[in-house]
C-alpha cells in the first residue's frame, strides 16, 4: 500500500551517532536546514546527503528505492498503525512551492477518480486525499493519505500520511515529530526549483 512504483526498501542503520557538542538546534516548525543544526550535537542520526535523519522512537526508517536507477525516491517512517513518506525539493528563494502545487495534486487526484479537500493542520493547509486503488491481491480499495508542504531555504519539503494519521489526530503527533526532526542540506548547486534532493543508501543499510 504504501509503495506505488517497484522499489527495493532499503532500511537506514542506526549506529550513525555524532559527537557531542554544546550548541542546540533552533527551534523551528518544520523540518531544520543544515544551516541550523550543529551535526555534532550528539544526537544519533542517519546522512542521506540531501536529509539527514534523527532516530525517533516507535518507527522504522525505510527508504524507497528506485529499482532500475538505483535512486532513492523518497524516505519512509513506519510504524505500526501507518506510515509518513518524506519527499525533498529544491526550491525558489521565494518559497510559496506548496501553494503552487496544492491545485496540482488535487488535479491529479480528480483524474485518477478520487477526491483532494484542503483541511487546516499544524503546518498550515493540507490535502486530504481518497483515490481508488488496487491492492496487490487485487482488491479495490479507496486509500486515504494527508498530504503537507513545508518551505524552507531554497527546499521543500511533502510529507505524506498513511493509516491512522490520517485518520485520528491524536495519533499523529510522532509523526510530525519525525517530520520536524528532519535535517534538509540542499547544498550550494544550482537546481530546478522542483528538482529532487539527491539521498544516497548508506554502504551498510539493510535490503529488503
Amino acid at each position: 500500500m504504501f509503495n506505488r512504483r517497484k522499489k527495493n526498501d532499503a532500511v537506514a542503520p542506526a549506529d550513525a551517532a555524532q559527537p557531542a557538542a554544546d550548541e542546540t538546534p533552533v527551534a523551528v516548525d518544520r523540518p531544520f536546514d543544515v544551516s541550523e543544526v550543529d551535526l555534532g550535537d550528539g544526537v544519533a542520526r542517519v546522512d542521506l546527503g540531501g536529509m539527514v535523519l534523527a532516530q525517533v522512537e516507535g518507527f522504522e526508517v525505510r527508504m524507497q528505492v528506485e529499482e532500475a536507477t538505483g535512486e532513492v525516491q523518497s524516505v519512509i517512517f513506519a510504524a505500526e498503525d501507518g506510515a509518513l513518506e518524506v519527499r525533498a525539493f529544491a526550491a525558489s528563494r521565494g518559497g510559496g512551492m506548496w501553494d503552487e502545487i496544492r491545485p496540482q495534486i488535487a488535479a491529479d487526484a480528480a483524474q485518477r477518480g478520487g477526491t483532494a479537500t484542503e483541511a487546516p493542520g499544524r503546518f498550515g493547509p493540507e490535502l486530504v486525499c481518497r483515490v481508488p486503488a488496487e491492492l496487490p491481491d487485487g482488491t479495490q480499495v479507496l486509500q486515504e493519505t494527508r498530504i503537507v508542504g513545508l518551505d524552507g531555504p531554497r527546499w521543500f519539503v511533502r510529507g505524506t500520511f498513511l493509516g491512522a494519521p490520517v485518520r485520528d489526530d491524536s495519533v499523529r503527533a510522532p509523526y510530525d515529530e519525525a517530520l520536524t526532526s528532519l535535517v534538509v542540506r540542499r547544498g550550494t548547486g544550482a537546481m530546478a526549483p522542483g528538482d529532487a534532493l539527491p539521498l544516497t543508501v548508506p554502504a551498510n543499510a539493510r535490503r529488503a
